[in-house]
Parts: structure tokens; sequence; C-alpha cells
């Protein structure tokens, strides 16, 4: 069995597994594992499961801009496919009704990312904004959106001395 037959639910060709794997196995060497990631990205198009495979790498090798523009191609990519609209107050009850399926989970994962690393980049009021939107769909807190709300907007503790 080849390497790459593990990742048989990655709906993407054969030489795109391999750019994927040879990126997971180069991981300590930044630079040869990320000519792999674009490699496979630039042979996919937007291909949804490269896109959150490249949105995961550049999360963890701390490229947050890279991160950044990888979820927003995801939540876009969702969009088109499903035909969301643009205005919140049109797309939350769409949202909402239909929470529970994969690709809708697939955007409110996306979007929350989005709201992770605009805190990390230090873009806390977008990312309160993000959060606020996600929690109103979220009442599980399935997205984490809720939490990383509660540390932006928690008051800063006094010392006590």
């Amino acid at each position: 069995m080849q390497d790459t037959e593990k990742f048989s639910w990655f709906e993407v060709p054969e030489d795109v597994k391999q750019l994927l794997k040879l990126a997971a196995d180069n991981w300590e060497n930044t630079s040869e594992s990320e000519k792999y990631i674009n490699q496979a990205l630039a042979k996919t198009g937007d291909n949804i499961d490269v896109l959150i495979a490249a949105y995961r790498y550049f999360y963890y090798k701390q490229n947050y801009q890279m991160a950044l523009d990888t979820a927003e191609k995801v939540q876009a990519k969702v969009k088109q496919a499903e035909r969301l609209p643009d205005e919140w107050e049109k797309l939350k009850p769409i949202l909402i009704k239909r929470k529970e399926e994969q690709i809708i989970r697939l955007y409110l994962n996306s979007y929350a990312a989005t709201g992770l690393i605009l805190a990390i980049l230090g873009k806390e009021e977008a990312a309160k904004e993000i959060c606020n939107k996600v929690k109103e769909i979220d009442d599980k807190n399935d997205f984490g959106a809720g939490i990383l709300l509660d540390v932006l907007t928690r008051p800063p503790e006094e010392d006590d001395e």
C-alpha cells in the first residue's frame, strides 16, 4: 500500500496527495515543506480538501497571514457552492437552519478560525465582530467563538497584593 492511500478520503489526484505527504515529511524544514504546500495549492486551485490542509499547515507554522487568506478562500468556496448571501442578516437564518450540515459547519469553522487569526494578528475588534456572529449561530459552542470572545472581552485581572 502506498503511503498516500492513507489519505483515500482526500478527493485529489495522487500527485497532489504526494505533495501533501512531502510537506508533512519535511515539516522541520519550513521552506521545503512550504514549497510542497504551495505546489499542491497551485495544482488544485481551490480544492476544499487542499485548502483545509494548507490552512492547518500555515496556522501551525505561524504564518498567520497565509492561514487567514486560506481560511477566507474556504469561506468563499462554500459561499459560492451553496449560493450564500453576503449580507449577515440574510445569511444568519440560513446558517442557523443548516448549521448541522457538513458544508455549513465547514463554513462556520473557517469563519471562526478567521476570528482567531485576526485576534492573533492584533485585530481585536474585527475578531470580536466575527466571534459575536458565530456565537449567534452556535448555541453549543462547537466552533469556539464564545470562548475566544470571552478571552477578548475579559477585563484585565487586577494584581492581588
